[in-house]
């Protein structure tokens, strides 16, 4: 039995702190062991160790095997019930398999999925007049993942650079945030702080720049530089644990993106989509409308790959035929479900239900012991906490699990707490029960 735990943790990484292999002393992998078996029967052990065998071992899972879902709630192979404060890093904001989301695709998938470009199809372009009217754009541009939206924001933004302001071929920049994530391409960790992305991937994407988030004086430094196209920044921070900028940082990257002739990409993968208590995060400044706009995960409903990029005519018409494109990106399958899932966060008002829970919950988790939990940031319902290192953010979110409540750390001591935007005022409040007890007993 000992040996079937050490494969199940060796592949989940239950004490591992970091995407960064160690070793343990057997006291600690047994400790570590306890932890984790007390969360799962012999139906997940199954399928820990299948996934184990035949999967790549690049993901820290938390040892939960999940089965079912709605709404708020999921439940694992063995029957047990979780409330879901991760929502899939924010794709699943309408609730897990929201009955009007599922009834287009099913009515869809009997009808038409996939063309590709090379043809035109009924669903793409209501869908992006949809899109386009609904934020503001003149053209979008349809793609699957986030990743492949900021790559898309990327290629557009040089050749606006090129074609536009005037840049040398092969001159461009573009400027990044320390601490930002759009994803794992090569294109991505060539921009990125953090080692576990980028160490071994070399050689990295050239003509990147960065600077400290929500830092004016250097990013307007940066900007000055006539080859500069682009600044591409998370208007909330989500991977690097929910970094709120100051009050007015939006509209000044804006009037400074347009006093040097540079394109602000605002990167509203995870925050988008009435996560932060509005449509867009950007939607907080309104005066910090952006150039680009890169949409993802939520977009779907979590229900299949979207996303979308959208802009105006001056920088979109910058791509010709055969300049960028995706065989799935815009299949009519995935265009009714985008809809589909923008109308439903509209109508069932999630932007503001999002508004008020979310400043219920940072006001509960303010209440928590400050020895544990040292500090609350978040906006809407994208909120975060950090453990006091003593503790362990690894062992918390362990806990919270035995409890009922599935959350993950990220960047080591921070929890983040991202529910589904259907959560109702009761259903927060037992959460919040569950976080507090669970916290309490880490006291001393």
């Amino acid at each position: 039995m000992m040996n079937t735990s050490f494969k199940i943790l060796k592949h989940c990484s239950l004490i591992a702190r970091s995407a960064t292999p160690q070793l343990f002393s057997p006291s600690q992998l047994q400790k570590g062991t306890v932890l984790s078996r007390s969360l799962y029967g012999m139906a997940s052990e199954q399928s820990i160790e299948l996934e184990s065998k035949y999967g790549a071992h690049n993901y820290h899972p938390l040892p939960v095997v999940l089965a079912r879902g709605k709404g708020v709630k999921v439940w694992d192979v063995d029957g047990k019930e979780y409330f879901d404060f991760l929502a899939a890093y924010s794709a699943v904001n309408q609730g897990h398999c929201h009955p009007r989301i599922l009834k287009v695709l099913k009515e869809q998938a009997d009808i038409l999925t996939l063309t590709s470009r090379a043809f035109y199809n009924n669903v793409l372009g209501k869908y992006e007049e949809y899109a386009c009217k609904l934020f503001g754009y003149d053209k979008l541009l349809p793609m699957n993942t986030g990743v492949e939206g900021g790559e898309t924001a990327n290629k557009l933004a040089r050749k606006w650079g090129y074609m536009v302001k005037g840049i040398p071929e092969n001159q461009a920049r573009i400027i990044f945030c320390n601490n930002n994530f759009w994803g794992r391409t090569l294109a991505a960790i060539s921009s990125s702080t953090d080692a576990s992305s980028y160490s071994g991937f070399g050689p990295y994407m050239p003509g990147y720049d960065l600077v400290p988030y929500n830092d004016i004086p250097a990013l307007e430094e940066k900007l000055k530089d006539p080859n500069t196209c682009a600044f591409m920044v998370e208007p909330i921070q989500g991977e690097a644990g929910v970094v709120v900028p100051d009050e007015g940082y939006l509209t000044t990257v804006r009037e400074l993106c347009t006093k040097y002739k540079v394109l602000f990409i605002a990167d509203e993968v995870q925050t988008g989509l009435c996560r932060t208590g509005k449509m867009l995060a950007v939607d907080h400044e309104p005066e910090g409308k952006p150039d680009i706009l890169i949409l993802g995960k939520a977009l779907s409903g979590g229900i299949l790959p979207v996303s979308a990029v959208l802009a105006n005519d001056e920088v979109m018409m910058c791509i010709k035929p055969g300049e960028h494109g995706s065989t799935y990106g815009g299949n009519p399958l995935a265009c009714m479900v985008a809809m589909e899932s923008l109308q439903v966060l509209i109508d069932e008002k999630m932007a503001e239900n999002s508004e008020y829970l979310g400043n219920i919950l940072r006001e509960e988790l303010r209440k928590l012991p400050d020895d544990v939990v040292t500090i609350v940031r978040g906006k809407g319902l994208m909120n975060a906490i950090v453990i006091n290192p003593e503790f362990d953010a690894w062992n918390v979110c362990v806990k919270l699990a035995e409890n009922g409540l599935l959350a993950k750390p990220t960047r080591g001591d921070t929890i983040r707490f991202t529910p589904p935007l259907c959560i109702t005022e009761e259903e927060l409040r037992q959460c919040l029960e569950i976080i507090k007890s669970t916290v309490l007993s880490f006291k001393k």
